[in-house]
């Protein structure tokens, strides 16, 4: 039985793919987003994009763009916009607009009728009016007929080379028991966490600003996770060093792997920083390190604004770079500007970690879990 998703608030298509990789079937897309349509449209032929805000999706269109019928689509999954429920945006709260816009994915599992649901948000969102919105998502699914647990997932528990955190939310209505996947990568599951050198140590070295163009990997031994990333590929793209200003090239060689703002001489530090505590922005200015993890991803690789600093080379770091500490095969061709690229990086869902979510899903959904429910 061929197993289907719907993905709203698709982004670029990483929840999607690792869905893909999981063997369902991605019938549509939608999203607000033009540049990362195109991503999606280029990454997904076989699925159909919807350019526009949720608001003016309807359910009527969905079911003649994929001719499904009410209670046939297997999942239908969305991340609503994040932004009102992040750490970072300090006046986050339920009086944002992008904080319902979650009852638009509700009216659309109201109307589509999935057997699944999943949503995945940040963890900002256990503080949004005092836990507010989860309880609004859990009791107005409940109310269409959803049982639904949410828990907070590690990507790098599941392969992906960067610390990552996510509140998923799954659900049904077929009264099979919810669970969530379980760690692959760590200690106690006998495989190491992914590194920085996992994951981009074969990537061409490149000067501040430098563009190769299309280019070959790294004469080395690939890893098991970049084998993965390449797949068929023998030459990558994307991979383009922005150009830092004099000012920060001035400031780079004194960061070590590892070190911060804090190793930079005070003379050369912005006026702004110059003011701050020693216990302030700690990922500011920072230098990966090739046997750690990436800081989380956002939608700016801006080294003012986090550890985006290459080990070793005096450079922030590439699309191409910032695709693979996400767990973007390199296929994965991302469309518009190079700002919109970082935006469309940063905002997704990691393949690796939808691919888990996807096969958890394959194995509730399997005849033994029905015949058990």
């Amino acid at each position: 039985m061929e197993h289907t998703a719907i993905d709203l608030f698709c982004g670029a298509g990483g929840l999607s793919a690792g869905l893909e990789m999981a063997g369902f079937k991605v019938l549509a897309g939608n999203d607000i987003f033009a540049a990362a349509g195109e991503t999606f449209c280029r990454t997904h032929p076989n699925a159909k994009f919807i350019l526009g805000p949720i608001e003016d999706l309807s359910v009527t269109e969905l079911m003649s763009l994929t001719g499904l019928k009410p209670g046939e689509l297997t999942v239908l999954a969305g991340g609503p916009p994040c932004q009102a429920y992040s750490v970072y945006n300090h006046q986050r709260g339920m009086h944002d607009a992008r904080a319902t816009l979650f009852k638009e994915y509700l009216r659309i599992v109201d109307g589509l009728r999935p057997q699944w649901i999943v949503m995945e948000n940040v963890t900002g969102i256990y503080s949004i009016g005092g836990g507010e919105a989860v309880r609004a998502i859990k009791s107005e699914l409940g109310a269409l007929g959803y049982a639904v647990q949410e828990q907070v997932l590690r990507s790098e528990d599941f392969g992906v080379p960067q610390e990552r955190r996510r509140v998923v939310f799954i659900g049904n209505r077929i009264g099979v028991p919810i669970s969530h996947p379980l760690p692959t990568h760590g200690p106690e599951q006998g495989q190491p966490f992914t590194t920085i050198r996992d994951a981009i140590g074969d990537l061409p070295t490149l000067e501040n600003g430098e563009d190769k163009g299309r280019v070959a990997y790294r004469d080395d031994i690939p890893s098991r996770f970049q084998r993965l990333m390449r797949g068929n590929q023998t030459m990558v793209e994307g991979h383009v060093a922005p150009t830092l200003g004099k000012v920060n090239m001035q400031r780079l060689p004194f960061i070590p792997p590892g070190g911060s703002w804090r190793d930079i001489p005070h003379e050369l530090l912005p006026e702004g920083m110059k003011r701050a505590k020693r216990s302030d922005h700690t990922k500011r200015y920072g230098r990966m390190t090739w046997d750690g993890l990436s800081c989380t991803v956002l939608t700016k690789c801006d080294i003012h604004w986090g550890a985006y600093i290459h080990p070793e080379q005096d450079r922030a770091i590439t699309v191409r770079e910032a695709a693979r500490l996400q767990a973007f095969p390199d296929w994965f061709e991302f469309a518009g500007s190079r700002t919109e690229q970082y935006v469309q990086i940063g905002n997704a869902v990691p393949p690796l970690l939808g691919k888990a979510i996807g096969d958890h899903l394959m194995q509730l959904i399997s005849p033994a879990a029905k015949a058990a429910a």
